[in-house]
């Protein structure tokens, strides 16, 4: 679909951080390459504003779309026509009158371990301090080894890469994909297998989100979402809606091609569909307790949702319910 030469150009909410500008202005670049003219709108968002707080005492405060809900604001109220989010940030039932209009290509979902002095993870001595915001990475990680300092790692990934080279931590963890897509990789010392640290629902993916009743925009958008993608995910975010959790509990979902690779792969028909597993993991903030699924497509798996329901089923049969419960969030 392409814009007469005088439309109105298409409006993107974005983040102020380099790396949501960076997502935005590349899903910039792929609509105006389609022929679409482009505007891109920063917008603050709660979580940007509360940066000297720790991510669970955010939750507290806005409990769902610490990163998203000025941007689905200024959606509603027409200010912008979509938005470009991580999709790990975009809670998993989104507000009325807003869908997921499209998935792109997903990018590598795994975490990384940064450090300055060390060469892995299993490389850092006892005491080491590890920073991280994240409580699904750290209580994943006390798991492995509970003999380091998990200290609290806010800020944009500048800010973070700064923190770690004045010493204030001997290693940090990130997720790879926004080091990736800033070309900030320099110091990436190891790449941690889900099956070591399982991501977050839709991590390394976008999401791009519009207005419901926008059939104009949704058109525009459709041709960049990925199929793979898309299945991916949606297992993953509806596995997260059955267990009833949120970012203030330690969960990692991950849904994969069982073979070759952790990203990419076809999707051209249902065949493609047994090709595909999901692994799950609920934590207890320190670590010691943890259910965790391996979930495998089989011939009465006929879709997405179907997977992603397996595996909560799996998990909460396993005692999921009960260590969210105690975390105080269901």
């Amino acid at each position: 679909m392409t814009s007469p030469v005088n439309a109105k150009p298409l409006r993107i909410g974005s983040r102020g951080s380099k790396l949501a500008l960076w997502q935005a202005h590349h899903i910039a670049g792929l609509l105006r390459g389609a022929g679409h003219p482009v505007e891109i709108e920063i917008i603050k968002t709660s979580g940007d504003r509360m940066q000297n707080v720790t991510f669970a005492e955010v939750g507290q405060t806005v409990p769902k779309g610490m990163f998203t809900l000025e941007i689905e604001e200024a959606l509603a109220a027409g200010r912008v026509d979509l938005a470009v989010h991580s999709l790990k940030d975009l809670p998993t039932q989104l507000p009325d009158g807003f869908v997921l209009g499209a998935t792109p290509k997903r990018v590598d979902p795994r975490d990384v371990v940064v450090s300055k002095q060390f060469a892995c993870f299993s490389d850092l001595p006892s005491g080491a301090r590890v920073g991280t915001s994240s409580l699904r990475r750290r209580s994943q990680l006390r798991h492995f080894r509970p003999d380091l300092e998990y200290i609290e790692f806010r800020g944009n990934v500048d800010t973070r890469l700064r923190k770690l080279s004045e010493g204030r931590a001997e290693a940090i963890i990130l997720a790879g994909a926004g080091l990736d897509r800033l070309e900030r990789t320099e110091w990436i010392r190891e790449r941690l297998e889900p099956e070591v640290v399982c991501p977050a629902a839709g991590q390394g993916a976008l999401g791009i989100e519009i207005r419901e009743n926008d059939p104009i925009v949704a058109k525009v958008v459709a041709f960049l979402d990925d199929p793979a993608t898309r299945f991916a995910v949606t297992a993953e975010r509806t596995a997260l809606a059955g267990l009833g959790g949120g970012c203030q509990v330690p969960i990692g979902i991950h849904c994969r091609l069982s073979q070759p690779a952790l990203i990419g792969g076809s999707f051209k028909s249902g065949n493609e569909l047994q090709n595909y597993e999901i692994l799950g993991l609920v934590a207890d903030p320190e670590g010691s307790r943890f259910v965790s699924g391996l979930i495998r497509v089989r011939e009465q798996a006929t879709s997405a949702e179907d997977l992603g329901r397996a595996l909560a089923f799996d998990l909460l049969r396993q005692g999921a319910a009960e260590l969210i419960q105690e975390i105080g969030t269901f």
